[in-house]
């Protein structure tokens, strides 16, 4: 592993204005660091802090104050059109396939959007080319699923749907992946491939993941390095053993 961290979260706050001059703060002086090729797991119970930590690197939601570098870069306001080029480089997967995934796209429309903002240098063949392997690399192929591209994520099963995602953040080749509960949806048969095949695609892909979850199953089978949080700070912090 590599000393460098490819991402960087210094003393992180957030507040949000509650009405009456009331604010609540949701983070309060957070760090963590992300090596490449490490999950770091972040768990702690509902309204401790853990997704909006996500928020935060994803760009979905403002630092109040703190510092957040990705490969060196400071990126804790960057400008609205650096955001969109940092989503080549950090992507998400959210808990709900049944709401990340819009059921009036198909399969080739729903992996390639990212493509088209995000590699533009491709032309059609080469689009395609890059979905299915990306398919493929998830389990998703035409000798399984004929009329694959076609079909719509009505048509899938709930774990089958999480690939799809799964692809959908992968096919632009992120290097970090915020997993937002990835595994909470599906039952406990499903969630065991869908975490199998997330640590296949880390090994062969190099990818850094932040695992948000409430899950202690899920942090033991992915997790190198653990967070917990509670009330909006990191509580403790280590290996999973400790």
């Amino acid at each position: 592993m590599s000393m460098k961290p490819l991402l960087q979260v210094q003393d992180v706050r957030v507040d949000f204005a509650q009405g009456k001059g009331q604010v609540f703060q949701a983070l309060k002086g957070v760090s963590l660091d992300i090596h490449p090729g490490e999950t770091v797991g972040l768990v702690g119970e509902s309204g401790s802090g853990k997704t909006t930590m996500g928020r935060v690197i994803l760009g979905l939601t403002e630092a109040t104050s703190g510092q957040i570098v990705f490969d060196g870069e400071d990126i804790t306001h960057a400008s609205h059109a650096r955001r969109r080029t940092l989503g080549r480089d950090i992507q998400v997967v959210f808990q709900d396939p049944f709401s990340s995934l819009s059921p009036r796209m198909n399969v080739q429309e729903l992996v390639s959007e990212g493509l088209t903002l995000h590699a533009p240098e491709l032309d059609a063949l080469g689009r395609l080319r890059r979905i299915l392997v990306t398919l493929a690399a998830v389990g998703l192929t035409e000798t399984e699923f004929p009329g694959l591209l076609q079909r719509y994520p009505h048509e899938f099963s709930g774990g089958q749907r999480q690939r799809l995602a799964i692809a959908r953040a992968l096919v632009i080749e992120p290097q970090v992946l915020v997993l937002d509960e990835p595994t909470s949806a599906l039952d406990a048969t499903t969630q065991l491939q869908v975490l199998q095949l997330l640590q296949k695609l880390q090994r062969e892909r190099g990818l850094s993941y932040l695992l948000i979850t409430h899950d202690v199953s899920v942090i033991r089978a992915m997790a190198h390095h653990v967070m917990v949080m509670q009330a909006g700070k990191v509580v403790e912090a280590g290996s999973f053993e400790q």
